[in-house]
């Protein structure tokens, strides 16, 4: 067992040693950066991932000797999520030269596009824009806009930051690639080591696998571990309801469970497989699925919560639920002694509830190929079109015959307490023409077969209104 993190920070090694330092486990890396007295420039904002603020950059060693550089939440992230990684903050982008600060290129873009007013949010947004200057040379505006849909600012508008954007990301090229070599080393050396982390401090243990039999060995002697993937769920429970987490099992670093594979028939995602990996590998393969993940949360979000992850939460308002439900996905769990694969229709068994059991972990998620002659529609109503939670989520799977329904699937979220199909509606439309007039019939159908709640998104009597709507909406895009 390891019992230290250790991860780059400001060109170093860093190293906690928790029994000494007086820190828990779950403290999140905004919290430890702002401890100490060179990192002010990450902001807490909103503490839920939402604002942007808190935004910094984590390097990981990647294919053919390069780092892979991704814009992250710290809010969200535990300290030994860390391990092995290097971290940026604003505080590392510009150079000090004999003359002053010499700023980074996307530094620079900011002043002369005039892209900040009272700089709050600045050292977030310009933390997104280095992350994108590693990634993309010339991005589209599509591009821009996703990268900058994890940032808020309050006073301004995105025009001048967009424009930063575009003049500053060209080439890459900046102090950071000149040094990827020696930060390749210093990580190599940190992880060269496979042994599982285990920090254990008065109150708290926290476990860090690196293998998928140790991490299903410490499943099964530790049931009552809260699972963390992407902790992006997770970490609400200890920052917004204040909840102390006493075990917790950190999957993030197995290899094992970031696979994709593809068979004849299927598609398989290792459940450890972040939600943007996922979207980049939908894009040309499941599209309804990919069109979901566009619309899911933010970059920063999706660059660290997991498939598995969102699918375990069973949250009946999950964005990928009700499309796993339409392409009739399988679950994938192994314990130490056995494995099984569940339809996931069976697996979400109540709010928030699965058929897991507390020795088993979610490893693959495994999606049909769609047949031929099946359409697969997917949509997402929310307050906002970026950044936000689903109100209702619908996903409907079709398929006709000479005009005359042979399959049906209605599935929505935010309806009822689970992820749920409107069965009696599917009844109606079995057999039935697939005509605007069918579908109105059964538009007053769907209205009376959910009682969902009322609350802070929306009424009871609009998510009614919504889901008809949503049925009527992929009918007339399927004609």
């Amino acid at each position: 067992m390891q019992h230290t993190v250790r991860f780059v920070l400001d060109d170093k090694i860093v190293e906690i040693d928790f029994s000494k330092a007086g820190l828990k486990p779950s403290m999140t890396l905004l919290n430890y950066l702002r401890s100490g007295p060179l990192h002010k420039g990450v902001k807490e904002g909103c503490a839920e991932g939402d604002c942007g603020a808190c935004t910094i950059v984590v390097a990981e060693p990647g294919n053919k000797g390069k780092l892979i550089y991704k814009a992250l939440d710290s809010c969200l992230v535990f300290l030994p999520m860390i391990h092995g990684k290097q971290i940026i903050t604003i505080e590392n982008l510009a150079l000090s030269g004999k003359n002053g600060n010499i700023l980074h290129p996307v530094q620079q873009m900011m002043v002369e596009t005039n892209g900040t007013q009272c700089g709050y949010c600045s050292p977030g947004i310009v933390m997104s824009l280095f992350a994108l200057f590693k990634n993309h040379n010339n991005p589209t505006r599509e591009i821009i806009e996703d990268t900058l849909t994890g940032n808020l600012c309050r006073c301004t508008g995105y025009e001048p930051i967009l424009e930063a954007a575009r003049k500053a990301c060209t080439d890459g090229k900046d102090h950071f690639s000149g040094k990827e070599k020696k930060i390749l080393s210093m990580l190599n050396e940190i992880t060269s080591g496979r042994e599982t982390l285990q920090i254990q401090t008065e109150r708290q243990t926290y476990y860090k696998p690196f293998t998928l039999a140790e991490a299903l060995r410490l499943r099964k002697e530790n049931p009552e571990a809260v699972l963390i993937s992407g902790s992006t769920d997770v970490a609400l429970r200890q920052t917004k309801k204040r909840e102390f987490l006493t075990v917790i099992l950190d999957l993030s670093a197995i290899d094992e469970l970031k696979t994709f594979s593809e068979t004849s028939d299927d598609f398989i995602f290792g459940a450890g497989l972040t939600l943007e990996q996922v979207k980049q590998i939908t894009a040309n393969r499941i599209p309804s699925l990919n069109k979901i993940l566009k619309v899911f949360g933010s970059l920063q979000i999706r660059n660290i919560a997991t498939i598995g992850g969102n699918i375990g939460s069973a949250s009946p308002i999950g964005d990928t639920l009700p499309m796993l439900f339409a392409h009739r996905a399988g679950i994938k769990v192994c314990s130490p002694d056995s494995e099984r694969i569940i339809n996931i229709e069976d697996f979400i068994t109540g709010y928030r509830q699965t058929d897991l059991r507390n020795d088993e972990l979610i490893t693959e998620v495994i999606v049909p190929k769609t047949p031929y002659g099946v359409t697969i529609g997917s949509y997402k109503v929310s307050k906002r079109k970026d950044l936000d939670i689903s109100t209702v989520a619908g996903a409907f799977r079709l398929k006709t015959q000479k005009s005359t329904v042979t399959e049906i699937m209605l599935v929505f979220g935010g309806m009822a307490a689970t992820t749920k199909r409107a069965l009696k509606t599917e009844k109606y439309l079995e057999g039935k023409e697939w005509t605007r007039k069918t579908i109105e019939e059964a538009m007053n159908v769907l209205s009376g077969e959910f009682t969902p709640l009322s609350d802070a998104r929306a009424g009871a009597e609009f998510r009614k209104t919504v889901a008809a709507n949503l049925l009527l909406k992929f009918y007339l895009e399927t004609n």
